[in-house]
């Protein structure tokens, strides 16, 4: 009997509280988001399932907690501490993205930059609020709306903060069909909607094969600090562009990006114990995650409609919200909505250029927070 004892006290069912039944609602949350609505499911569906498995209650000392040394999950999170999971990351996306519409108009990099006014702001908020320097600018990079950046930058400033850090970023990364459309209908017109942009100028391969080598230098001397990210980015863009190594730069955007995508959701997703994150901070988090979305994307909306004032050539405003790096979900957002005000405006491959300036721009501001705030 008491060997029954013991053994029923050291289960999940005895250990369990309120607050893992709390987790476990919002690890279901997650999963009901990327199967039944389809946001974000590469993202928030190991980030879900990470949140259940990390909520699972156990007895403590028996190296199970993804914060208990020699765990499985402890080895694994390891890619998340030291930022290589965020790295392999750009290294794919970097394989995936297409230049081209950035070249043909490589004035909407105003605009990938515009909408980055929200980490600034943010970083002003959450000291205004009591975080602490290192707490506050990984809290401000939620505003660059990339999670992968998000993630690296905290695990180098905040580290006992990466879990509602990294599910406030990919929080309001999936649930950019909800967050963009009212803002951007509240700062622009209907007119100002359906402005057409021209055709682009045609790209020829070898802009495409040096952009990556200036935008290297160009960025990494600015801020060195962004060089683990952007480093491995403009590498997998020259892969996919030189076109020698094609076996190289499709394992790139396929299997190795997966293959850390997963590791990177789960992780992160069982980093959310509830005795750790389930405190005043992450509330604070979350809600200054919201400003930071909403004001880069108003900052760009509204940068966009600065630019008309002085030039002859109009820019649609929508353009600017797809400054934000959430890729491709900001694009194809600006895109619908110019279909709803006129079916024939097609925006994609220009708020495309935003979007990959916005990555670039995202990557830069966590190096130079990095170097400011280490």
């Amino acid at each position: 009997m008491d060997l029954l004892i013991q053994f029923l006290t050291n289960t999940g069912y005895y250990l369990a509280d309120y607050r893992h039944f709390l987790m476990w609602g919002i690890g279901c949350f997650f999963l009901y988001l990327a199967i039944a609505k389809n946001y974000e499911p590469l993202l928030l569906l190991p980030i879900g399932f990470g949140v259940l498995v990390g909520n699972v209650p156990f007895f403590k000392g028996f190296g199970l907690g993804i914060y208990e040394n020699n765990s499985v999950l402890h080895y694994l999170y390891f890619g998340v501490t030291t930022g290589v999971y965020p790295s392999i990351v750009f290294l794919g996306l970097g394989a995936m993205t297409d230049f081209t519409s950035l070249l043909a108009r490589p004035k909407l990099m105003l605009l990938g930059a515009a909408a980055q006014m929200g980490i600034f702001f943010t970083l002003l908020s959450a000291l205004a609020l009591g975080f602490l320097p290192k707490e506050a600018g990984s809290i401000a990079i939620i505003g660059g709306a990339d999670g992968p950046t998000s993630i690296f930058l905290t695990a180098k400033l905040a580290p006992h903060l990466i879990g509602p850090i990294a599910i406030a970023a990919y929080s309001y990364m999936a649930l950019i069909p909800i967050i963009q459309p009212p803002i951007m209908k509240l700062l622009t017109t209907e007119a100002e909607r359906r402005i057409h942009m021209p055709d682009m100028r045609p790209v020829s391969q070898k802009e495409l094969m040096i952009f990556p080598v200036i935008g290297l230098f160009l960025c990494c001397f600015l801020a060195p600090a962004s060089i683990p990210l952007l480093g491995t980015f403009f590498f997998g863009n020259i892969m996919k562009v030189s076109g020698v190594v094609d076996r190289l730069a499709n394992t790139a955007r396929t299997a190795i990006i997966d293959t850390a995508t997963i590791f990177l959701g789960v992780t992160v997703g069982a980093s959310t114990q509830a005795d750790v994150f389930l405190t005043g901070k992450s509330i604070g988090i979350f809600f200054l995650g919201a400003i930071a979305f909403s004001i880069a994307t108003a900052s760009g909306l509204i940068f966009a409609k600065i630019l008309n004032l002085f030039s002859k050539e109009k820019i649609n405003p929508l353009l600017g919200a797809s400054g934000v790096s959430a890729v491709p979900g900001s694009a194809r957002e600006v895109h619908m909505m110019g279909l709803k005000s006129d079916p024939t405006n097609y925006l994609l491959m220009h708020a495309m250029a935003c979007n990959s300036s916005g990555v670039i721009g995202s990557a830069i501001c966590a190096g130079i927070l990095w170097s400011f705030l280490v």
